[in-house]
């Protein structure tokens, strides 16, 4: 019986509330390897510092038996808390009342909480476990995944918006997800798809699993849908309270500043010889990033996608970056459809909101083939183009081994408005590889040759020399300096200290048009 002492009252209400849909569900969460909503936000947020909203709203539906059955919060759990002392706004879908299922009043949490953080200028934090929307709702729930879509949309570029995968996400919920900056998704509790395999297989007669259509190895892997990949709830969290302390809580804010004991004019004497005498030799473009960077610290974005284009961010000198580069180890870093893409998307963020570009190049052009062509390698190669292009933030370009043809173009060069260009002395920038070049421009003199094949090799030994290096461009300006590997770290942090002053605008207009 209800209490008339308005103190007990409000904690009757309020566990009531917090019990979500009752203890037998909750344990069924947790037999699933699953968080409830207040427990992942109590992971995720600093202790004591989550202030939850709208405790006691119920739904207004009163089809189908649903006015009996009024759960207080309506399976969200939204509000502010704290992560490393920063504000952050937040929803969690309550898999225990209704399965998390969206109707009105659930879209209306989310929608407030989204308001606020773009109001007040904080990231917005979704934790998704969700079965769709409400059925018994109708139109009503449609209209409120279309509402926090608007949201999402106008939020972009002004706040940073983070999506934590953590159980079904399944039709048109995945949207709100997909148009946010970070997906983060869960080892087997989480999927992702517009329709399930059950749909499938009556449509397509396909047969395929969960897992295998929308689970998180699909996504961070095949489809690129999803960024990162955690084992479990506690993992995701860990994981999201870490990609946040690289973000900046707002387009007008810097990102957070973390101190170093790592000298900023520490050298990497292990570069001078790490790049492979042999050009076509690969190598692991990683190793020179984590020897160039704050205590080697490198969190990669979209690790096991698109392997052939690495991007994360990482610190000079306490100083956030993006790092986008080439991966010689993978498609000996040829540009495809997915990596351009990937890379592109990167960009996009980081100019967004003001984190500094760093490049390492080392690309021998765009993968050839049908299947790049058909699939539409010219339009998707070009999105990375148009970001770099637009981007205003500072951008600093090491060419370490190869830059070929358009790919060269594409990847932060000095004739995109790259502010700083560097180029160690194995650069080799050219139209086309020394190979190539020499078959096309000696075709003849190599047919009449007596010895054709002693013929090419000196052929390509001077062009080599002539041309497959870095000097002719830096002749030209278009390299500003050819530098030791070893002064790398310096000599990128001396360039940012240079850029941090660096405004710079475009021509007026509504918004250009990216090759979508």
């Amino acid at each position: 019986m209800a209490s008339h002492n308005p103190l007990e009252c409000l904690q009757q209400k309020s566990a009531a509330a917090e019990i979500g849909g009752g203890a037998t569900r909750i344990d069924k969460q947790h037999a699933a390897g699953k968080l409830t909503a207040r427990e992942r936000i109590q992971a995720l947020c600093d202790p004591e510092t989550f202030v939850e909203f709208d405790k006691f709203v119920t739904h207004r539906c009163t089809d189908f038996g649903m006015e009996h059955n009024r759960p207080l919060g309506d399976g969200v759990v939204t509000g502010t808390g704290n992560i490393a002392g920063r504000p952050i706004y937040c929803f969690a879908q309550d898999f225990t009342v209704f399965g998390g299922s969206l109707g009105e009043a659930h879209a209306n949490k989310i929608c407030k909480v989204m308001d606020l953080a773009v109001q007040n200028g904080a990231p917005i934090i979704g934790l998704n476990d969700s079965g769709g929307a409400r059925i018994q709702e109708g139109v009503a729930a449609l209209g409120g995944y279309a509402e926090i879509f608007y949201r999402n949309v106008r939020a972009s570029g002004v706040v940073p918006q983070i999506s934590v995968i953590m159980g079904p996400c399944a039709g048109g919920a995945v949207y709100s997800p997909a148009m946010t900056d970070f997906i983060i998704m869960v080892e087997e509790t989480s999927h992702m798809f517009i329709t399930g395999p059950d749909v499938i297989k009556t449509v397509t007669h396909e047969e395929v699993s969960k897992e295998a259509l929308g689970g998180a190895h699909t996504h961070t892997t095949q489809s690129g849908v999803a960024h990162l990949c955690a084992q479990s709830d506690a993992a995701a969290l860990v994981m999201t309270r870490e990609l946040l302390s690289y973000l900046p809580s707002n387009n007008l804010d810097d990102p957070p500043l973390r101190q170093t004991d790592m000298p900023s004019a520490q050298l990497a004497e292990s570069l001078d010889t790490f790049i492979p005498e042999d050009p076509a030799k690969p190598y692991n473009i990683k190793t020179i990033i984590r020897a160039t960077i704050d205590d080697e610290r490198f969190f990669e974005i979209g690790g096991t996608h698109a392997q052939n284009m690495v991007t994360g961010f990482a610190r000079y000198n306490g100083h956030v970056v993006g790092i986008v580069a080439n991966q010689p180890h993978v498609l000996a870093g040829c540009l495809d459809i997915d990596a351009s893409v990937k890379g592109a998307r990167f960009v996009r963020f980081c100019d967004a909101f003001n984190i500094p570009l760093v490049t390492f190049v080392d690309v021998p052009g765009f993968l050839p083939g049908t299947t790049q062509e058909f699939g539409g390698i010219i339009r998707h190669g070009s999105k990375l183009l148009y970001a770099y292009c637009e981007a205003t933030v500072p951008k600093i370009t090491i060419i370490t081994r190869k830059a070929y043809g358009g790919a060269y173009d594409v990847m932060s060069s000095k004739h995109i408005r790259a502010d700083v260009n560097l180029a160690y002395p194995t650069a080799e920038i050219a139209v086309m590889g020394p190979e190539g070049a020499v078959n096309i421009i000696f075709r003849k003199e190599l047919v009449d040759a007596r010895d054709a094949k002693t013929e090419q090799a000196r052929l390509v030994a001077e062009y080599r020399e002539h041309f497959a290096n870095p000097y002719k461009a830096a002749e030209l300006g278009y390299i500003d300096d050819v530098i030791r590997p070893a002064t790398t770290r310096p000599r990128i942090i001396a360039a940012l200290a240079m850029l941090d002053g660096k405004r710079q605008k475009g021509p007026a207009r509504k918004h250009g048009n990216i090759p979508l």
